[in-house]
């Protein structure tokens, strides 16, 4: 079986013993993503938008550095610690991904890391240049 990890600058480092993504099978898993600065550490800003999008951006280059990207996406999950920030989160989410969105799920979870507001792990394919099956 061929595990790879995915790794890249270009989004914050894991706080934790993960991964950013795993790749198996040509199928992309990446780890959750907040809204951290990856250059600074530091949350990128403490409203939700601001949040999503920094949030968006570090799975964008995630998805980048494993061979992906935001068409290859077919599952994600939100996780709010308000549910009342679901309508300004989904208006940035779907500027991302237009008219053919992955499925999703979104719940509110309360407590996030580091007292992030949104948080986003996504699934995808490798591209179809990148993948070997």
């Amino acid at each position: 079986m061929s595990r790879r990890t995915v790794t890249t600058d270009k989004a914050p480092k894991a706080i934790g013993p993960y991964s950013q993504a795993t790749i198996i099978h040509d199928i992309v898993y990446t780890s959750g993503q907040i809204g951290l600065d990856p250059v600074t550490g530091e949350m990128a800003g403490d409203d939700i938008e601001t949040q999503t999008v920094r949030t968006l951006d570090n799975l964008e280059a995630v998805l980048t550095a494993a061979g992906s990207s935001f068409e290859d996406v077919v599952k994600s999950t939100i996780y709010l610690a308000d549910i009342k920030d679901f309508g300004r989160v989904n208006a940035l989410y779907a500027e991302r991904f237009g008219d053919n969105p992955p499925a999703r799920a979104t719940i509110q979870a309360g407590s996030l890391p580091l007292g992030a507001l949104v948080e986003i792990d996504m699934i995808a394919t490798l591209s179809e240049d990148n993948q070997v099956w």
